[in-house]
């Protein structure tokens, strides 16, 4: 193993065992908007309200609306309007996502790259999530986006520590710290934004696949749509024998059937995927 690879680990590593990581902050219309939703005295007016003043996160909301997943009769024209369509669980989950997307963007070229890759697997895991939960479980669809879009969050600070110093690494290198160390950050992440507990062992879980729950939850949805996403290609988790994975069984889904073939499902994906881009 690279002596750089090591120090990148294990400077990470005591970082995370002193509580000395630097990580990252949620954006403040993402608090703002959850603060919103959780309250019991909140009507959509104030939603609304929160949003409007980003003019850009409004339009994709509105654009969300609109979409084929969730058009109506009628084309959506306003904010007021949208919020009134997707409800407020929904809207303030998605405007959480979306925001969330400023967060991955870098200076370095590399990085950057890095980073908007990360956030694109994370939308279109995100949008696989919102079809399992809402054909399969009784799960949240909300809570399942949000479950895609932030199992890869532990990859910003490990991105964030190899821009800040400068560090000349290879890809596959920067693999290794990443898929080693990227989920147990990205929990502590959820654990430091005070997110729903169902979601905070989420970045642990979804590669765990021999875990053994009572029933579906999201770590489920965030594993199979991650595998339904790399089946037919030549990624190492097709190696494996599905049959054994038990979250198909929890979710009531035979692992041997490509859901991107099954043409309502595979357009319904393919909608909720587009949502977040």
């Amino acid at each position: 193993m690279s002596n750089i690879v090591e120090t990148i680990k294990n400077d990470l590593i005591n970082a995370i065992e002193a509580d000395k990581l630097i990580l990252p902050t949620l954006p403040e219309v993402a608090l703002q908007v959850r603060e919103i939703a959780e309250s019991e005295n909140s009507a959509i007016a104030d939603l609304v309200k929160v949003i409007s003043n980003d003019t850009a996160l409004s339009a994709r909301i509105i654009r969300v609306c609109n979409s084929p997943l969730f058009r109506g009769s009628r084309a959506i024209e306003n904010l007021n309007m949208a919020v009134s369509r997707l409800g407020m669980a929904y809207t303030s989950s998605l405007a959480m996502g979306l925001a969330m997307e400023q967060m991955f963007q870098a200076t370095s070229d590399m990085i950057d790259k890095r980073l908007r890759a990360t956030w694109q697997t994370s939308t279109e895991v995100a949008g696989v999530c919102h079809v399992l939960a809402q054909h399969y479980t009784r799960l949240k669809p909300e809570q399942a986006t949000l479950a895609g879009l932030v199992h890869l969050i532990g990859v910003l600070p490990i991105l964030r520590y190899v821009e800040d110093r400068d560090i000349q690494i290879s890809s596959i290198m920067l693999d290794n710290v990443i898929d080693e160390l990227h989920p147990r950050i990205g929990a502590l992440i959820l654990k430091k934004w005070d997110f729903p507990k169902e979601l905070q062992n989420v970045p642990l879980e979804y590669t765990d696949f021999q875990r053994q729950v009572p029933t579906a939850d999201y770590a489920d949805l965030v594993m199979v749509a991650n595998l339904q996403l790399v089946a037919g290609t030549e990624h190492p988790w097709t190696d494996m024998d599905w049959n054994r994975i038990s979250a198909f069984d929890r979710l009531g889904l035979d692992p041997n059937i490509d859901m991107g073939e099954e043409e309502d499902l595979s357009a319904q994906m393919e909608a909720a995927m587009a949502l977040l881009k």
